[in-house]
């Protein structure tokens, strides 16, 4: 098989960015085991076996979603906790960054949320369980930080408050629609608000 020509790279890679935008939609809205190649294929108006030029697998597909995701969203936290700011600014941050995740790559959370725990039994995917972790010791470490110098309450379970913080943020992909009435900066702020503010008037 000859390889493509060099000025072909940049239409090739951007058909598979293609293809894998289609295929995160179809998993997103019919999960990865409903989904069939087939269907991924006559969603982009291919044969099934085009498809095989691109990706070797279903699988592969999968996994080059949400490593992107992935990527990008922890490169952003790391560089968010390593930046310096005080404890509430950075749990600010975070969130902040986790529902701009939400609208850029919104089918890519749609799958992770879904079908994560399906997914880390692969051996494949073993960096999911890694990154879990991670991400449980980088919002952890700010809560148990914010109590220690006084931004957040002494009284709080930091256990409960990081379980409440990654469940209600992450479970907006739900019902939060891109490009919908409601941005996505309004929804953070709203979030935020109530989160380390509350919801009972000052003045009651």
């Amino acid at each position: 098989m000859t390889p493509p020509p060099a000025d072909d790279t940049s239409g090739k890679s951007g058909r598979r960015t293609e293809l894998l935008d289609i295929a995160a939609t179809l998993f997103a809205e019919r999960g990865l085991r409903a989904t069939t190649v087939r269907d991924i294929a006559d969603a982009a108006g291919i044969l099934s076996g085009s498809l095989y030029h691109h990706f070797d697998s279903k699988e592969s597909m999968v996994d080059e979603i949400l490593r992107g995701f992935l990527d990008d969203l922890f490169g952003k936290y790391r560089e968010i906790v390593a930046s310096g700011l005080d404890s509430r600014a950075t749990l600010e941050a975070l969130v902040t960054t986790s529902y701009e995740a939400i609208d850029a790559s919104h089918s890519a959370v749609a799958i992770y949320q879904d079908e994560v725990k399906h997914l880390v039994a692969n051996e494949r995917f073993e960096y999911l369980s890694e990154l879990n972790t991670e991400f449980r010791e980088l919002w952890m470490g700010v809560l148990e930080a914010g109590v220690k110098d006084g931004s957040f309450r002494s009284d709080i379970d930091v256990e409960l408050a990081f379980r409440f913080l990654r469940d209600t943020a992450w479970v907006a992909v739900r019902w939060y629609r891109p490009g919908g009435s409601v941005t996505v900066d309004t929804v953070a702020k709203q979030y935020l608000s109530i989160v380390l503010d509350g919801l009972a008037s000052p003045h009651h």
